[in-house]
Formats: structure tokens, sequence, C-alpha cells
């Protein structure tokens, strides 16, 4: 199996601030790996450096292909989606043109509009609807939905629980499951961390723009000491 994405070495930078220092980490190839940290720690900027939104000195590969300097838009049309923190819907088109609007085309494609619909029937049902007028979490179904009109290669979900009540966060970890049990290769962050570990088959933590530790999930689960120094959670 080989590796769906390759951090090396990544310093980032939001003007003369210094955020990410050496951040390193990998992705298998049909994996799910969960990037956690405090907030602040530096999390959304990885994300925002993979796509190429964050001046950065980088070495990031997907599946063995540099995507170091290349644009945000030729980064996702190489095969990384991204569900944004605060989903970032357009709340002035409804949901069908939200989706339409993503739609890009890969040989043996899987996702298409009826697809999304089929993987969340609110969707559907609220098809004609403004987005900006869905509750938080139809927006994040859409928010997803959208990403994977771009039928990604690697999907990056920042926050996808973020304010959610936790039916629907059980919706939303329902789904991410589905998809990894599919073969995509996904880097979630997240706050809620027995979320994560539920999913994750390894775990990296940022803290202070650095990554302290890399393991796999049931090894940081059992490991309360890690998660407690550099999570608070226990």
């Amino acid at each position: 199996m080989s590796d769906a994405l390759v951090l090396d070495g990544v310093d980032a930078f939001y003007g003369d601030s210094h955020v990410l220092h050496g951040v390193g980490f990998t992705l298998r190839e049909r994996g799910l790996l969960a990037l956690l940290g405090r907030n602040g720690a530096g999390k959304t900027t990885c994300m925002g450096a993979v796509m190429g939104f964050v001046r950065a000195r980088v070495r990031i590969a997907l599946f063995g292909e540099t995507l170091s300097g290349l644009s945000p838009e030729a980064i996702a049309r190489r095969g990384v989606g991204l569900v944004p923190q605060g989903r970032r819907v357009f709340p002035s088109l409804n949901v069908r043109e939200n989706l339409a609007v993503a739609a890009r085309r890969r040989p043996g494609a899987a996702w298409t509009l009826d697809r999304v619909f089929d993987t969340f029937p609110r969707l559907r049902e609220r098809r004609a609807q403004p987005a900006g007028l869905l509750s938080g979490g139809e927006q994040q179904m859409l928010a997803i939905g959208r990403a994977l009109m771009g039928n990604p290669r690697v999907l990056l979900l920042d926050e996808p629980s973020e304010g959610l009540a936790p039916q629907m966060v059980a919706e939303i970890g329902r789904v991410i499951a589905a998809l990894k049990g599919e073969g995509l290769s996904i880097v979630l962050v997240e706050q809620n961390i027995r979320l994560a570990l539920s999913l994750a088959d390894e775990v990296a933590i940022v803290s202070t723009g650095r990554v302290v530790l890399q393991d796999t999930a049931a090894e940081v689960a059992r490991n309360e000491a890690d998660l407690d120094r550099h999570l608070g959670v226990f």
C-alpha cells in the first residue's frame, strides 16, 4: 500500500509569523489519519499548506507527485478535496447549485449529484433551498457533498463535527466511516477526540506548530498521559 499524502519538513508563515515548524506526517492510501491538537496548534494551517492557501516552504506529495508550488486550483485538479472549517457554503446558491459548481469528472469517478443525494437524503429534499437557510448540520452535509463532487483522491476534513448536535455528529461520523470503508484516503482535523479515535487508523498530534507524536490510533488511545499532556482531554 502506497502513501497517499506526505508532508515532510513543512514550514509555514502568516506574514512574518512562523506558524509551522518542520511539520511532517504521512497518510497511507485508503487510510484515515486524525490530525489532533489544541486550538491554535496549527492543524488548519496544515490543511491550508496542503491546499496551497498558506505561504509555506514545503515538500508535499500526493501519491508521489509533488504539490509544492502549485496553485490551489491545480492541487484540487490533482485530486485533493477540502471540507473547510466553518463549512463556507455559497449562501445565495441553492443546494443543487452548490454541488454542481464543484463537479469534476475523473476516470472511474464515482461521485455524482444523485450519489450525493443518496448519501444525504436531506439534501435531496432541500435541493432547491438556498444554502444560507440550511441548518448547521445540513450545511455540513452540503460541504462534504460539495467536496465529494470533485471526486477527490484525498479528502481533507477540517472540524466536521464543530457546533453540531450529538445526533448530527453521529450521522457525520457514519458518513466518514463509510467513505473510509470505500477506500478514500482521509485527513481528519477534529476536536471531538473520541470521534476521531474511533475513525482513525493513525493519529498525528500537533502542538505549537510542530508534530509531537504520530502513532496508531489504538496506541494513542491507550496512552492517556500523552492525550492529557498534548490535548488536555483526561
